[in-house]
């Protein structure tokens, strides 16, 4: 799919970031997995659930079913810059512009017929008809009022999870609640697919998993090194097998060809960005819309955006094949979207010194409040806390009418310059 971010952002200034060559490896593993989804829902020889991104994948997965994640298909609305015009079809039908921007794009394009897939991935024509939706939300409410609609529309059986919110430690109580809630759902998934789970499999469903997350890690760990091998855009993409591939021998194994190249980037002394001068840390959703420009611009800028938190939301620590529900649980209960504002900024400050950060940007997306951080104080606590300066930026991960170009240009421009004066 084309990434490119649409005019009005650095066009004074085309420095890119230097390509890696496993995206090509991951562009065919990603178009052989839409080609196989779409076998599997026009074929019916394998049953389609659909699923939240940080939802039980593996035991779906483990159970034979083709798995579809439409926030995945959301962010590819967004990147391909078609969200904004499927949004206000959403909205006619009585979703707020105030919500999820991700659901009012993929319900938009549902409702127009269209996907974005069409384009990339000839000869699919529509999104995978699922058997059944199910989700988790610990990310949002969003994703069960949107998982729901799907349910009426297309008369489908629609099952979760209802994760606790704010959570500062991890207890048992709160790991067998999620358990349960997961054991709760085998019966309905066990009827739909017309087979019992097999244990064995999940485990090793889940084994692969911890490993795939694992990987993830340590590719995202190589932007320690100094300059870094790959940026927060870079990383928006290749996360692309850790979300809709968890699970999978397809992701595990490209996550190896991915790590050895950006090692033997950091041997070589090779950055994604030129003469990098100036690192930042990236707190919140990228804008969809605007991947393109935004690299460029910080590119110019001598500027590495190397590290954030919603590429680390793939990496699953607690994953063991060994206790394949009870982990699930813990794990999906560790995602950074579901913890308390101090946790958060332990976890932060802990990333800062690790990726030797010298500014935060904060992305105050208009319709994601559940991973906007900047609203409640903590860029100015961190700040306090650590003295390594914040910029929020208001805009939005798919609706460009709530992002300003040239603003964010403006202000991002300032703050580097701040930032190059103060070292």
């Amino acid at each position: 799919m084309s990434l490119d971010g649409g005019a009005g952002m650095a066009e004074e200034n085309k420095a890119a970031r230097k390509k890696i060559r496993a995206t090509d490896l991951m562009n065919k593993i990603m178009s052989d997995y839409f080609y196989g989804l779409n076998e599997a829902a026009t074929s019916g020889k394998q049953k389609v659930a659909w699923c939240t991104s940080v939802g039980p994948a593996e035991l779906l997965r483990a159970m034979g079913f083709a798995v579809h994640f439409p926030e995945n298909h959301a962010a590819i609305l967004g990147a391909t810059r078609m969200a904004t015009d499927m949004i206000p079809v959403a909205n006619a039908v009585g979703y707020s512009p105030e919500i999820c921007s991700y659901l009012t794009s993929d319900i938009g394009a549902y409702l127009k017929g269209i996907t974005p897939l069409s384009k990339a991935y000839p000869g699919i024509e529509s999104i995978p008809k699922p058997d059944v939706l199910v989700f988790n939300t610990n990310q949002c409410r969003d994703v069960q009022d949107w998982f729901s609609w799907y349910a009426r529309e297309l008369d489908v059986p629609c099952i979760g999870i209802t994760s606790p919110k704010s959570i500062n430690e991890v207890t048992d109580a709160h790991i067998t609640d999620v358990a349960r809630q997961i054991e709760a759902l085998i019966p309905t998934l066990e009827a739909i697919a017309g087979q019992k789970l097999d244990m064995e499999r999940l485990r090793e469903t889940v084994a692969l998993s911890r490993e795939c997350t694992e990987l993830w890690k340590q590719v995202l760990e190589t932007a320690t090194a100094t300059p870094a091998p790959l940026t927060f855009y870079d990383g928006t993409i290749l996360m692309g097998p850790a979300v809709v591939l968890r699970g999978t021998r397809q992701a595990v194994d490209f996550y190896k060809a991915l790590l050895a190249e950006l090692e033997q980037r950091v041997t070589d002394g090779v950055g994604a960005v030129e003469n990098e001068t100036v690192r930042i840390y990236w707190d919140g959703m990228p804008v969809w819309g605007r991947l393109r420009p935004h690299s460029e611009l910080f590119a110019g800028l001598n500027t590495t955006v190397l590290a954030s938190t919603y590429c680390s939301s793939w990496i699953f620590p607690s994953f063991d094949g060994d206790d394949p529900i009870r982990s699930m649980a813990k794990a999906y209960l560790e995602l950074f979207i579901v913890r308390s504002d101090s946790y958060k900024e332990r976890y932060i400050t802990s990333m800062l010194k690790k990726f030797r950060i010298d500014g935060i940007i904060y992305h105050d997306a208009k319709t994601c409040p559940c991973n906007s951080n900047s609203r409640y104080g903590m860029p100015q606590r961190l700040e306090e806390q650590t003295g390594i300066p914040g910029l929020v930026i208001s805009g939005d991960l798919n609706d460009l009418r709530c992002v300003s170009d040239e603003q964010t240009k403006t202000n991002i421009e300032a703050f580097i310059e701040q930032l190059e004066e103060g070292k």
